[in-house]
């Protein structure tokens, strides 16, 4: 905490983009960043990790309550022997990963991940973790689950709270306990205890504090949930882009494209970007970085210097979960196969609307054709090694960016 406000290490990130643009001194981003990052652990807020210790618990492949204590809290000791415990009862009921990883259950992951306002990682994870558990997944899915749920938890870093102070009010189980009371959780699922989840919910005490952290049901945050699925012209396969905390639902605006972050990253440092303008870092999906890197760097860069509500992002990469802002991820097709994000030029007029989820490039067919023509696909980063054959074998970040034999 410094001068009052409960920072993560997203406000480090925010801070040198502060910094660049003078907002702030070198000594209280020094400051910042010593006191965001106090202990050990994962990032404070609602980023990818908790994302999916919370998923984790949804789907019911985690303890009931072990996604929100604190790394150092005495809780993990016992929970590590408890988990230990749960694995051998699991053998011995010979209850298998995918007799719990049902289709029902990832229901109850993506309203999970909707409801705590997620980060959009978790569509990516939970795609991938589908394919592995033989259940079909796919955006349709996640679209449709999303406009039934409501976004109820007011969590960083498109809200007020980190997962500690979830924790203190009950943890997941609260929030399922929430969801699960208005039939938005499916409660005959089975889980790692050998029970199903509203077994495990029933045999919980768990509180009913005064609290503002998770909204009720009825008067959430947001009416439907926040990891919404964009298609349309420049992402045919579709696009990802996390709507917690952030008010316009629609943005217009000229391209500046930049073939890696890091040249990205420079532009912004510099003050090259400016308001209206929409940021278009391509060469970074799958086969192209290759792994999809988190343009985080960046995307708080922006926010540190203001231009959080005055920009926009398209990426065929990923973001960090605490990355906030209308930022667009994981466009597929991706730059490297040829998708039309590989044909964008400086000056054309892109429009992001996550009321509509349409992600339009408003170039005509015949001008996208020629440039198609002209398009010639980039020398690999990597002709070698683990890297070279991961860039071969992986798949579209729309189907989860899976490694198979013909991607």
């Amino acid at each position: 905490i410094l001068d009052g406000k409960e920072l993560t290490v997203v406000d480090v990130y925010e801070a040198v983009g502060a910094y660049d643009s003078g907002k702030i001194s070198l000594e209280m981003l020094k400051n910042i960043e010593n006191t965001a990052c106090p202990s050990s652990g994962s990032c404070g807020g609602m980023f990818t990790a908790n994302t999916m210790a919370s998923i984790s618990e949804a789907i019911g492949m985690a303890l009931p309550g072990s996604a929100s204590p604190p790394a150092e809290d005495e809780r993990r000791g016992k929970m590590v022997y408890d988990t230990g415990a749960a694995c051998a009862k699991l053998l011995e009921l010979s209850i298998k990963p995918r007799d719990i990883m049902t289709y029902e259950a990832f229901e109850n992951s993506i309203v999970m991940l909707n409801a705590i306002g997620g980060s959009t990682n978790g569509i990516l994870h939970l795609l991938s973790m589908a394919n592995e558990a033989r259940v079909k997944l796919t955006y349709d899915d996640f679209e449709r689950i999303r406009k039934k749920t409501p976004h109820i938890a007011d969590m960083k870093p498109g809200g007020s709270y980190v997962m500690n102070s979830l924790d203190k009010i009950g943890g997941i189980p609260f929030v399922l306990k929430k969801l699960a009371a208005k039939g938005l959780i499916n409660g005959n699922c089975i889980t790692v205890t050998g029970k199903t989840i509203q077994q495990n919910l029933d045999a919980m005490n768990i509180p009913e504090p005064e609290q503002s952290i998770i909204h009720p049901v009825d008067n959430p945050i947001h009416s439907v949930g926040t990891a919404v699925v964009l298609r349309g012209s420049l992402a045919p396969e579709g696009a990802v882009i996390k709507t917690a905390g952030v008010e316009m639902t629609k943005f217009t605006g000229k391209a500046k494209v930049y073939d890696r972050e890091e040249y990205a990253f420079d532009a912004v440092a510099k003050g090259d970007v400016e308001e209206g303008d929409v940021l278009v870092i391509r060469y970074e999906g799958p086969k192209g970085g290759p792994g999809m890197r988190e343009m985080l760097a960046t995307t708080a860069a922006l926010v540190g210097q203001g231009l959080g509500k005055k920009v926009a992002m398209v990426t065929d990469g990923r973001f960090s979960g605490g990355t906030r802002g209308f930022m667009v991820g994981h466009v597929a097709p991706e730059a490297y196969v040829g998708g039309p994000i590989a044909l964008v030029r400086d000056g054309d007029e892109i429009t992001i609307d996550t009321e509509t989820t349409v992600i339009d490039l408003h170039v005509s067919e015949e001008e996208m054709a020629k440039r198609k023509e002209s398009w010639r696909k980039p020398e690999p980063n990597y002709t070698s090694g683990a890297l070279a054959k991961y860039a071969t074998l992986v798949g579209s970040a729309a189907q989860g960016a899976i490694t198979t034999a013909n991607p």
